[in-house]
């Protein structure tokens, strides 16, 4: 029985293999926002902007250089199954962060709809909702606060 489940509902994270962990990605692209962080709130609340880092392909939603990406963006954090729980910017629409928290993939994840499209197509993704950081300065990242990428 377990031989017809998909490898997901499987495998516990660690027990994945390269391509399946980065088959968990829905290529929607809003971990590569630019996240702000109020210093004076307690919670350390994050708040998502309509910014993306200057690697994101806007139109695929995809690292345009993700072999290099940490070399060219230091900041850039690298999910692992270890450090995956202690990062709490992920949106709660994660592939990544579904399977940790023992919850089902969406029906627009590509790995459930077999098309690398529905999680464009259902509105997902950052496609057509997004500049890229180099566009905006610094300073004014706070004009560009959004709700939608939780």
């Amino acid at each position: 029985m377990s031989d017809d489940l998909p490898f997901w509902k499987t495998k516990k994270l660690h027990q994945m293999s390269r391509d399946e962990w980065e088959s968990l990605c829905d290529g929607c692209g809003r971990c590569c926002l630019v996240k702000l962080y109020d210093e004076d709130d307690p919670e350390m609340n994050v708040h998502y902007t309509s910014v993306h880092c200057t690697l994101l392909d806007s139109r695929s939603c995809r690292c345009s250089d993700y072999p290099n990406r940490r070399d060219k963006v230091p900041g850039c954090t690298v999910l692992t199954p270890d450090n995956l729980g202690a990062i709490k910017w992920m949106p709660s629409t994660c592939g990544y962060r579904l399977i940790r928290e023992g919850k089902e993939l969406e029906w627009w994840h590509p790995l459930v709809s077999g098309d690398p499209n529905t999680v464009h197509d259902a509105g997902i993704s950052v496609r057509g909702k997004v500049v890229s950081e180099d566009d905006v300065p610094e300073t004014d990242l706070f004009k560009f606060l959004i709700t939608w990428a939780r």
